[in-house]
């Protein structure tokens, strides 16, 4: 069978509309409330109220998927972020936005539980690294567009909420037309999520997704108010953020190469190294371009890496609980990123955004140093 098979592609076209959603809330949410003159403290914390929504979400997918099924989990999940985009319009104050993101992060944690395991379980060891790329690179070409939809569009709330949640249910679409079927075997006892996260050779790549949480997270919670700060328009914000993701897009095909090829530990090693080189040049006021280049490939591409790394170590019937551990262990760092750098910002200077990201780097490169003579270096499966 293809690897890109009819319910996969159809699969893959729904994911491009709901990413789009997300991407242009990520950035404007921030925006609105700066507008309305609230604190960063309150900022940093409706962006870490949706990543708790994340958590939540990624908990109870699992047994949603078990009892429904991938299709109409799938739908649930986009209806559930489709109320949270409609409750942004009925009030704007922090308390009700502390909600209503909570509601839209609960729908998107669904939403790539259900993908990331429904692509996971319909391939074989033989194309799911194809597989999984595909996901990565449809998942930034849709947050890159979504950001230029926000430097060309008109970013008013009132403008923007109708054709975004249109966009959310219009994502339900094509998975009326497919149906996904979960490959693997139902002989297996089923399988934990908590036990996924104690698995001791598992443990860099669960360690990489917390980190890559806390950059990623920082990034998009916290990047447009920084921009905002230096004196940009929401045109330019946009711009800036499809700069850095695009970034992204164009790293993850030679790093994925790269991790196949010389393994995943010299590869994440340099990721982060580079994590780290791209925030000190954001301190030192260099050219801005190059820059956010710099940080976005390394940043975005540390996620599929390490969640490549761990998922190799686990069997077929455990990909579903792992993949869970993994976007748990990713949210748990996207949650504790925007809180605490939002409170550092807020209290001493916007330029500590750069310096947390690089210090949890730091310590994740460590980490990796330290195990490199007690692991084996990780390849792919053929």
């Amino acid at each position: 069978m293809s690897t890109y098979s009819r319910p996969v592609l159809l699969l893959l076209c729904g994911l491009l509309l709901l990413t789009l959603s997300i991407a242009v809330l990520n950035t404007l949410v921030p925006l609105w409330l700066a507008h309305e003159h609230l604190p960063t403290w309150q900022v940093g914390m409706v962006s870490s109220s949706y990543f708790t929504g994340n958590l939540v979400g990624t908990l109870v997918c699992g047994r949603l998927i078990k009892r429904f099924g991938f299709n109409r989990s799938y739908y649930l999940a986009s209806l559930i972020f489709a109320v949270g985009c409609v409750g942004l319009g009925l009030t704007l104050g922090f308390w009700s936005w502390l909600g209503w993101r909570f509601v839209a992060g609960i729908g998107c944690a669904m939403i790539w539980v259900v993908v990331e395991s429904a692509l996971m379980c319909s391939g074989t060891s033989r194309n799911r690294g194809r597989l999984l790329a595909a996901y990565m690179m449809v998942y930034y070409v849709g947050t890159v567009l979504g950001q230029l939809m926000v430097s060309k569009l008109p970013t008013d709330l009132m403008s923007v909420l109708p054709w975004v949640t249109g966009m959310v249910l219009a994502a339900i679409l094509p998975l009326l037309f497919a149906r996904i079927v979960n490959n693997q075997s139902e002989s297996h006892a089923p399988t934990q999520v908590w036990p996924m996260l104690k698995l001791r050779h598992a443990r860099l790549g669960v360690n990489g997704c917390i980190i890559s949480g806390i950059v990623l997270g920082s990034l998009y919670g916290l990047m447009p108010l920084w921009l905002n700060h230096q004196g940009y328009s929401d045109a330019g914000i946009g711009f800036w953020m499809a700069v850095m993701v695009s970034a992204g897009i164009v790293g993850q095909w030679p790093v994925g190469r790269l991790a196949d090829r010389y393994g995943r530990l010299l590869v994440l090693r340099v990721q982060v190294f580079v994590v780290i080189l791209g925030c000190l040049a954001m301190l030192s006021g260099t050219a801005m371009a190059p820059t956010l280049f710099i940080l976005g490939a390394a940043g975005f591409t540390l996620y599929p890496v390490a969640m490549a790394w761990a998922c190799e170590r686990v069997e077929h019937h455990q990909l579903v609980a792992m993949n869970q551990a993994l976007l748990l262990s990713y949210t748990i760092g996207s949650l504790l990123g925007p809180t605490f750098t939002s409170m550092l910002m807020q209290n001493f200077s916007d330029n500590l955004l750069f310096v947390m990201i690089a210090c949890v780097s730091f310590i994740y490169l460590l980490m990796l140093l330290r195990k490199a003579g007690q692991h084996p270096t990780p390849v792919a499966h053929a």
